[in-house]
């Protein structure tokens, strides 16, 4: 006898994409609900289980909670809006993933099939807006091709180089049926997912290349993030001898204590890795895109050196600067391969005076600020902050501004996923929503955003998700009143002249944001008040002495903690050199 067949029960397609995330291992979702999208949220709520929602207080904060999410730990974050403006309040994060390649799904609800093109209600043509941001983007319009569409998506954006994916869902589809196949296979014509691997003869050019430098440099950037190559990147440079600078996105790719360590490179970059690139004669730029902030202008970087540009996306390649030697590859192998091939005795030449060189010019050009200041300035604020807390596990997040900059220069990364920050948009209000997102995904670890208070304000809200929700994340305030970095450039190329670059209230305007004290008696908004008001514990901090004792008290709540630091705007970030300038117009001063 022939066993019955077991009929398959019907799903609907808000069901579908809900199970087939939990199939590929999804456990946290960040979501917003509204009229399009109210299916999927529905759907949400019968995998409680298995299935963590976190609800953030505006859109803009599921992306960045969910760029949080995979930043900090390598896997795939997922956000969810509804349509029309829900949709587009998630457009600047998926373009911040894109730009830093961060693998993200952003789902979004949609008016029904039918009336896609009439200017529905809440209608938006989101694919269309984002065809330029996305990795690669679905419209919906069979209830058949779920299942297959969410496992292709996941599989996109977590392969090759990763990047957001986006799935719009009308809600026509989301209430439609069908008996799903979750194992469906998927075919993508064009889209080679898994990683190159290096020809032997690519490494044996790259050994051959080092072997004849005498200046050598490694500059490292998020590829090796992405790639899982910290470990490979340290051997090979210890087994090399050669100097390691990095991109802002690879800051913590490499001890910043290590001797060999030369930190970031570029506008706000150290003095000496800016030199030491400008004097190279073999840069090994490993999973980095040349980008501007870096490079200054480009005909100048690395002008005397041969370069070998190691990436995994061919569309990198020769893109801004011109490789002697290009390998598209996951960088993690190639790493792999040539330190096999050191192992088989071809040694790398003597560099001894190259880092003589390099030695002397970190005596000479040491990042520094005046430590005798009696206010407290961002730069001691941080430093104190990473005493601290580097002997703890820490994930350190920025909003977008100065302090940004200053966390580069002044907190010392040991380790990979412990610097989240949006380097390529440069987003101002990712820094909160980033951190809470970064505590959903480690718990068990302190997450630390330091903020500027312009940064702060663009996703306030979010103080509120994180005290409902139980993501205990600290705020470390630092508090000029000013749009701090747009202020600096005002004074460096506007004659100090301010263009709305005060947050404070405008007694006089003549006068406001001059002067040289360190701000208005009267601190507008209270983000004390603020921030208690949302269930946050909060203090002031105005007095330098303090602060030692008022960090550590942060830093041991059990609570969500903001510690407003008072701290004056006329500092600037320093060494810099301007945009499309050149290493010989770097201003100290």
């Amino acid at each position: 006898m022939h066993e019955p067949t077991v009929q398959q029960p019907l799903m609907s397609g808000a069901d579908i994409l809900i199970q087939a995330l939990v199939n590929e291992g999804v456990n946290t979702v960040f979501a917003y609900p509204g009229g399009g999208s109210i299916p999927l949220h529905q759907a949400m709520t019968r995998f409680r289980d298995k299935l963590r929602v976190i609800l953030p207080r505006h859109e803009q904060g599921c992306g960045f909670a969910a760029q949080g999410y995979a930043r900090s730990t390598g896997k795939i974050g997922v956000c969810m809006a509804t349509s029309g403006p829900g949709a587009t309040n998630l457009v600047t994060t998926i373009a911040d993933a894109k730009l830093d390649s961060i693998p993200m799904l952003a789902i979004t609800g949609q008016v029904g099939t039918a009336s896609i093109g009439s200017d529905a209600f809440q209608e938006a043509p989101i694919v269309e807006m984002c065809r330029s941001i996305t990795k690669h983007h679905y419209l919906v319009t069979d209830v058949n091709e779920v299942a297959r569409i969410v496992r292709e998506a996941l599989y996109i954006a977590s392969t090759g180089r990763p990047g957001p994916v986006l799935i719009d869902m009308p809600k026509n589809i989301q209430v439609a049926q069908c008996v799903p196949d979750f194992k469906t296979s998927f075919d993508i014509p064009g889209y080679g997912g898994e990683a190159r691997k290096p020809a032997d003869s690519d490494l044996e050019n790259i050994v051959e290349a080092i072997k004849a430098a005498k200046r050598p440099i490694i500059y490292a950037g998020g590829g090796i993030v992405a790639s899982g190559a910290a470990a490979e990147l340290r051997k090979f440079a210890e087994m090399t001898q050669i100097p390691v600078t990095t991109t802002m996105m690879g800051l913590s790719i490499f001890p910043r204590s290590h001797e060999l360590a030369l930190g970031m490179v570029g506008m706000h970059g150290t003095a000496y890795a800016n030199h030491a690139v400008y004097e190279t004669d073999l840069l090994l730029a490993l999973g980095v895109r040349f980008d501007d902030r870096v490079t200054g202008k480009t005909s100048e970087f690395a002008k005397e050196a041969k370069i070998v540009h190691i990436d995994i996306d061919p569309s990198e390649i020769n893109k801004v600067k011109e490789a002697d030697i290009a390998v598209v590859s996951d960088v993690k192998a190639v790493l792999t391969g040539l330190i096999g091939k050191l192992k088989d005795g071809k040694a790398v030449p003597e560099i001894g005076n190259w880092h003589k060189k390099l030695g002397q010019w970190k005596k000479d050009m040491p990042l520094s600020y005046d430590v005798n200041s009696p206010h407290i300035l961002a730069q001691y604020a941080i430093e104190e902050l990473w005493k601290a807390a580097k002997e703890r596990e820490t994930i350190i997040v920025t909003g977008v501004g100065q302090h940004q900059m200053w966390t580069t220069q002044f907190y010392r990364f040991a380790e990979p996923r412990t610097w989240l920050s949006s380097a390529g948009l440069g987003t101002m209000g990712f820094g909160l929503p980033a951190a809470m997102g970064a505590k959903a995904a480690c718990p068990d670890k302190l997450v630390i955003d330091i903020e500027g208070d312009g940064s702060l304000q663009m996703n306030i809200q979010e103080l509120a998700t994180c005290y409902c929700e139980k993501l205990p994340v600290k705020i470390l305030l630092l508090n000029n009143q000013h749009l701090g970095m747009v202020m600096q450039w005002e004074d460096r190329f506007y004659k100090s002249n301010r263009a709305h670059t005060y947050l404070g209230p405008i007694d006089n305007p003549e006068t406001f944001g001059k002067g040289t004290g360190i701000g208005p008696a009267v601190r507008y908004p209270n983000y004390v008040e603020i921030a208690k008001g949302y269930g946050w514990d909060a203090m002031p901090v105005s007095d330098k002495s303090e602060l030692p004792a008022a960090i550590r008290k942060m830093l041991d709540s059990p609570n969500s903690f903001l510690l407003d630091v008072t701290v004056p705007y006329q500092e600037h970030v320093l060494p810099m050199i301007p945009a499309g300038a050149t290493v010989n117009e770097m201003i100290y001063q």
